[in-house]
C-alpha cells in the first residue's frame, strides 16, 4: 500500500487530465501553467517529497518515465526544447515537469514561470492540438507496450 496524505492534492486527485498510468507513477496534462497548454507531468503516485526518498530501483523507473515521455513530446510536438523541472516547494509531492517550449512562446528563451516577454500565441497553440491529440494517444497506448503493464 503506498503512503497517502488526506491534505495532499496529488494523492487526492490525478493533478490535471489522466493520460497515463501504472502502479508507481502517472502522466498528467497539466492545466494550470498558463500560457503553456502542452505541460505535462510525471507524478510518483506514492507520496514522497523527495527525489532522493525513491529507493535505487524506483529513481530509475521514475527517470526512465521522464525521459519516455519527453522523448514522445519531442517526436510528436516537435518543440525547440524541453524544460524538465522538480520544485515541490508548492505541492510536496514527487512530481516531474515537462514543459514544451517554442522561440515563438510568451516567455522563450527565460524559464516557464518568468514574466512574459509577449503576447500568448493562442492560435500557434491551438494550431498544435492534432499533435497533441496524437502525443497523448501514444502516451496512452504506448504506456503497456514501454513499461510491461
Amino acid at each position: 500500500m503506498m503512503p497517502y496524505l488526506q491534505e495532499c492534492v496529488l494523492c487526492n486527485a490525478d493533478g490535471g487530465i489522466l493520460i497515463a498510468s501504472t502502479d508507481r507513477w502517472r502522466v498528467i496534462r497539466a492545466l494550470d501553467q498558463e500560457g503553456f497548454p502542452l505541460t505535462y507531468r510525471v507524478v510518483w503516485n506514492a507520496h514522497v517529497a523527495e527525489f532522493s526518498d525513491l529507493s535505487q530501483d524506483e529513481r530509475h523507473e521514475c527517470m526512465a518515465a521522464v525521459a519516455w515521455v519527453e522523448q514522445a513530446m519531442r517526436r510528436f510536438l516537435q518543440p525547440q526544447k524541453i524544460n524538465l523541472a522538480a520544485f515541490g516547494n508548492m505541492v510536496p509531492h514527487l512530481h516531474w515537469h515537462l514543459v514544451a517550449r517554442y522561440p515563438w512562446d510568451s516567455r522563450f528563451p527565460a524559464s516557464p514561470w518568468a514574466a512574459p516577454v509577449r503576447e500568448n500565441a493562442v492560435e500557434r497553440w491551438e494550431a498544435l492540438l492534432p499533435q497533441q491529440q496524437q502525443l497523448e494517444q501514444y502516451l496512452c497506448d504506448d504506456v503497456a507496450l514501454a513499461h510491461g503493464y
